[in-house]
């Protein structure tokens, strides 16, 4: 017999921003169901060292930071469910999904953090070093590699950007691109070309991170020459990967309304996405800032955008 949860509140995905709402959807009563996905915790379960979030003076493990989220969130109420949704039905409240093993879910309401995984080159010698001197987020990661040499792959804005920003940290930047020219914006690329601490490497590609991952970590990337295939090594002790992200948004193509690049669209200033009772949070909305903190600030967004929804929704239900 098909399993049949049903809530006020349901919440797709256990980042930050999912278990921020479901903390706050919680405590307004609303009794949240978390489904959490295929990666419990998010992004910041495969992080080691973070520095960057407030509350703590000490650095602190990305798992452990997720444990406590989730504790803090099923002490208030929230309920966890460990399953991947399907199938999504956002056609009429109360909204329904279906989870891989057939168990339905519905909600009165639907919060979705679902995230955004960086692109990778899809290396062996990247899964080995990452977190030990290969990152996919400058923003995160470049304060570790103070005074250090630096290097960026990639030659879109989100590189551009990333090189930019290192420069605060390192006065040995290199952003290394497979091709001659770059696709990212005039400006960022006027201002990347201007800045002393940056120089470029064109068509180049990276065959491989140098470095045995424990415990000196990453000393090097070797380089293939994209038109003569020579090989060639540079010393480095960080390398940001900075060719995308992909939001985890496929399920919901042909239900809601997604931007260009895949990421669900929402209302400016608010949490709603275009079908009335649903709710996007986190990176699965955020293609800008994409930090634990702001993700975890618009869960609370649209716990609250959640709670007033279903408020109105129920006033004019009330009979007169």
């Amino acid at each position: 017999m098909t399993a049949t949860h049903s809530t006020r509140m349901l919440v797709l995905g256990s980042g930050p921003a999912g278990l921020t709402a479901a903390i706050y959807g919680a405590r307004a009563g609303m009794a949240p169901i978390v489904v959490q996905g295929m990666q419990p915790g998010g992004q910041l379960t495969i992080t080691t060292d973070v520095e960057n979030y407030p509350g703590f003076k000490d650095v602190i493990q990305g798992p452990w930071l997720m444990e406590q989220m989730q504790a803090q969130a099923e002490h208030v109420g929230a309920r966890m469910m460990y399953d991947s949704i399907v199938e999504v039905d956002l056609s009429q409240r109360p909204f329904r999904l279906i989870g891989d093993g057939g168990t339905v879910y519905t909600g009165d309401v639907l919060v979705i953090a679902t995230g955004a995984s960086a692109r990778w080159l899809g290396l062996e010698s990247e899964n080995l070093l990452q977190g030990k001197g290969v990152s996919a987020c400058a923003t995160c990661d470049g304060f570790f590699y103070r005074g250090k040499k630096v290097v960026v792959i990639g030659g879109g804005n989100t590189a551009v950007e990333e090189a930019l920003y290192l420069t605060n940290h390192s006065q040995d930047v290199t952003l290394i691109h497979r091709r001659d020219s770059l696709r990212a914006e005039k400006i960022l690329q006027e201002r990347l070309f201007a800045h002393p601490n940056i120089k470029v490497l064109w068509n180049k590609t990276v065959e491989r991170f140098v470095g045995d991952g424990d415990p000196e970590g990453l000393v090097g990337v070797e380089l293939r020459d994209t038109e003569t295939g020579a090989l060639s090594t540079i010393d480095t002790d960080g390398a940001f990967v900075a060719i995308g992200h992909s939001p985890a948004t496929e399920i919901f193509r042909g239900h809601l309304r997604l931007d260009s690049e895949g990421y669900l669209d929402v209302e400016t200033g608010s949490t709603r996405t275009s079908v009335p009772g649903v709710f996007a949070c986190g990176d699965v909305m955020d293609k800008v800032y994409r930090q634990a903190v702001t993700a975890a600030g618009t869960g609370c967004m649209a716990a609250l955008d959640a709670e007033r929804f279903l408020a109105e929704a129920d006033f004019v239900m009330e009979p007169a």
